[in-house]
């Protein structure tokens, strides 16, 4: 009997399963005990479901429902393929897609924390700081700062 560590990378998202070969098929299963990992199709679907409705409420039984499965054991194979709960995840990628609109000046932080799914800019704004360390009023100034600070210097 032999175990593997398989890792792929694709679209950011990590993917890693101990597996096993089984003795008599000869196949690699994943291992008993430890958690399972979604098929990449279905993770795929999730997540590119996430990065299109990150305006919006994303409750996990929706996102199970996507893939045909109970919510507990999406959940379980969720964080065996991404490393994240869906919850965690989620926010992730809400934090990731408000960083790239506050490098712009166009958006309001209120109107950034209402496109990124967030009900009200106070909550918003302690999730952000949470995540980055730094509020979302300060991240574009130090954002604004360094795109105008010169190259070098």
């Amino acid at each position: 009997m032999t175990t593997t560590e398989t890792t792929s990378i694709d679209s950011g998202v990590l993917v890693s399963a101990a597996t096993v070969e089984a003795p008599s098929s000869g196949w690699a299963v994943p291992v008993r005990g430890g958690i399972g990992t979604l098929p990449w199709g279905r993770l795929r679907r999730v997540t590119e479901y996430i990065q299109q409705n990150l305006d919006k409420a994303l409750p996990l039984a929706e996102l199970a429902a996507l893939v045909s499965m109970s919510p507990f054991h999406f959940a379980r194979l969720f964080k065996g393929s991404t490393g994240l709960p869906p919850h965690r995840f989620v926010i992730r990628q809400r934090i990731a897609r408000a960083r790239a609109c506050l490098s712009t000046p166009d958006l309001s932080i209120v109107q950034i924390s209402r496109s990124v799914g967030f009900r009200t800019p106070s909550h918003f704004t302690t999730v952000f700081r949470r995540v980055t360390g730094v509020t979302p009023r300060r991240y574009r100034a130090q954002h604004r700062d360094d795109r105008i600070r010169p190259i070098g210097g």
